[in-house]
C-alpha cells in the first residue's frame, strides 16, 4: 500500500473537510433535531460519489462505498448538546471562526468532526482502490446519542438488521486508538412523605429532608474508602481483587466506578407547606464487574434507604423520546461497559495503520492539545461513554475508536477541534479496512463486557 498517497490525498481534503465541518456546525442540531445536518450530510456523500445514501426509520444517515456482503462500518453521532450559558462563549457557537490550526464551535470536536473525516475517509479508499474484496464500507451518521447514547445502534442492529465485522467509532481520543470506556445508567430515587402547613412542619413528613439523609449516603458511596473504617463502602473497592477477584485488573484500567446526584424534583402543594414528595437522578459510571442490578442494589442498601424503606422506590430510567422523523425506540437508561483485547485483529489494524501513517507517538497540531496527548499510550481508553455501548456493550461487534478533536472539549463552551486531526483521521480511516485480518481471530475480541454478566439486558 502506498501510504504516502493516502497522506497527500488527506492533506488535500482539508479545505473541503474544514468547509464541511463548520457548515455542519452551523446547523444547531441537539438530539431529535437533527434533520437538517442530516440533509447537509447526504448532500456531501452524494457529491462525493457514495455508491447509496439513505436515511433509515429514526433518521440515521448511511452512506456506503463497496459491493460486498461484509461489512466495516465508522460511525459519528451527528447530534450536539446545547450551547448552556451564552456568556461563557467568546464568540457565535453556530457561526465561530477558524484560523491556521483551530475550528471553533459547538460540535467540532464532540463530535461532527468526526463524520467530516469519516466521509473523506471513504472518499479516499473509493479514489484509491483500498476497499477489500468482498467488503463494502459503511458510514454512519447517527442522531440522539448525546440523549441516550446506543440507541441509535440498537435500531440499526435490531430494525435495519445491519451487523457489521466491526465498527470504528470517531467520538475524539485525543490522538490515540481507545479499546473501550466504562458503562453507565441513569437512576432514580423517589421519596414519599406527607404534607401539612409549614407553620406546623410537625404534623407532616417532609420528604425533602428523608431524600438529606439518602444524598449524604449517596455521596459517601462516591468517596469513601473501601476499608473496615467506614459503613458505606466506596466504589473504588471494585479496584481491589477481594472485591471484584475477576475484573479487577480491567476495572484499573478503565478507571473506577462513580456516582453523583445530577438532578432534583420536589412536589408540594405551596411554598407554606411541607414537601409531600421528592426525587433524584443519579449519574452512575460503572466499570469492570459492576451490572445493572448491582448498581441498583447499591443504592437500595445504603443505611438512608433502608432507613425509609417503605417510603422509598429506586429504579432505572427509560428513555422514549420520538426521533426527529418521529420514530420512537423505547430503552433502559443502561449503558454497558465494555474492553477490547490489545491483541483483537480489529484494534491491531487501527494501530498498524496508525504506524504506518504516523509513527508510534501521539501527534498534536498546538501546545493545547500537546497538553493532553504527550507522554500518554496510543492505544488507552475514552473517559466518557459513546455508541459502543451497544455496538460492543450490547451485542459484541467489535468497536474500536479514533476521532479528531479532544474529549475535554465535549459539553464545554468555546469547543474547537484541530484541522490537523481531520486529516491524520481521514488517511487512517482509508487504509484500516486493507489492514485488517480477520483470519487472525482466535476467540472473543471482548476482554470484558457487561452482558456477559448476568445482566436481563431488553
Amino acid at each position: 500500500m502506498d501510504f504516502d498517497a493516502v497522506k497527500r490525498a488527506a492533506q488535500a481534503y482539508q479545505g473541503a473537510m474544514t468547509a464541511f465541518l463548520r457548515d455542519m456546525i452551523a446547523i444547531p442540531s441537539e438530539s431529535c433535531g437533527e434533520k437538517d445536518v442530516v440533509a447537509r450530510i447526504r448532500l456531501e456523500m452524494e457529491k462525493l460519489g457514495f455508491d447509496s445514501v439513505e436515511i433509515d426509520g429514526l433518521g440515521n444517515v448511511i452512506g456506503w462505498m463497496g459491493s460486498g456482503e461484509k461489512i466495516i462500518a465508522i460511525d459519528s453521532h451527528i447530534d450536539t448538546v446545547g450551547i448552556g450559558n451564552i456568556a461563557n462563549w467568546t464568540a457565535d457557537p453556530y457561526k465561530g471562526w477558524e484560523d491556521e490550526k483551530v475550528i471553533y464551535g459547538r460540535g467540532g470536536s464532540d463530535q461532527e468532526g468526526g463524520m467530516a473525516s469519516a466521509v473523506y475517509g471513504a472518499k479516499i479508499m473509493k479514489d484509491l482502490g483500498l476497499i477489500p474484496e468482498g467488503y463494502r464500507i459503511m458510514v454512519v451518521g447517527s442522531v440522539q446519542e448525546e440523549d441516550c447514547d446506543g440507541m441509535c445502534w440498537q435500531y440499526i442492529y435490531n430494525v435495519d438488521k445491519i451487523v457489521p465485522e466491526f465498527v470504528i467509532s470517531t467520538e475524539p481520543t485525543d490522538g490515540g486508538i481507545y479499546r473501550g470506556h466504562r458503562g453507565r445508567m441513569e437512576i432514580r430515587v423517589d421519596v414519599k412523605g406527607v404534607s401539612c402547613h409549614g407553620s406546623a412542619p410537625e404534623r407532616g413528613d417532609n420528604a425533602i429532608y428523608k431524600m438529606a439523609d439518602i444524598l449524604q449516603d449517596v455521596r459517601a458511596l462516591n468517596e469513601n474508602p473501601a476499608d473496615d473504617s467506614v459503613q458505606i463502602k466506596g466504589l473504588v473497592k471494585m479496584l481491589d481483587p477481594k472485591y471484584n477477584p475477576e475484573h479487577w485488573e480491567d476495572a484499573r484500567f478503565l478507571g473506577r466506578g462513580t456516582c453523583t446526584t445530577s438532578e432534583i424534583f420536589f412536589t408540594s402543594p405551596s411554598r407554606c407547606a411541607v414537601a409531600d414528595s421528592c426525587s433524584v437522578s443519579i449519574d452512575r459510571r460503572m466499570t469492570a464487574g459492576e451490572t445493572y442490578q448491582s448498581c441498583l442494589k447499591e443504592i437500595e442498601d445504603l443505611p438512608a434507604v433502608r432507613r425509609y424503606a417503605k417510603d422509598v422506590k429506586v429504579s432505572m430510567y427509560w428513555y422514549d423520546r420520538p426521533s426527529w422523523t418521529g420514530e420512537q425506540y423505547k430503552t433502559e437508561c443502561f449503558f454497558p461497559t465494555w474492553i477490547n483485547k490489545e491483541t483483537a485483529p480489529h484494534v491491531q489494524a487501527l494501530v498498524d495503520a496508525y504506524h504506518a501513517l504516523w509513527g508510534k507517538e501521539r501527534i498534536w497540531a498546538d501546545d493545547t492539545a500537546r497538553a493532553k496527548r504527550e507522554g500518554r499510550p496510543l492505544t488507552d481508553k475514552w473517559t466518557f461513554s459513546t455508541n459502543g455501548v451497544s455496538i460492543q456493550g450490547r451485542y459484541g461487534i467489535p468497536c474500536v475508536g479514533f476521532g479528531p478533536g479532544a474529549e475535554s472539549q465535549a459539553h464545554a463552551p468555546n469547543e474547537i477541534t484541530w484541522k490537523q486531526d481531520l486529516v491524520v483521521c481521514a488517511a487512517l480511516y482509508a487504509v484500516v479496512p486493507m489492514l485488517y485480518r480477520p483470519g487472525e481471530k482466535q476467540e472473543s475480541a471482548t476482554s470484558f463486557r457487561q452482558e456477559l454478566t448476568g445482566n436481563d439486558i431488553r
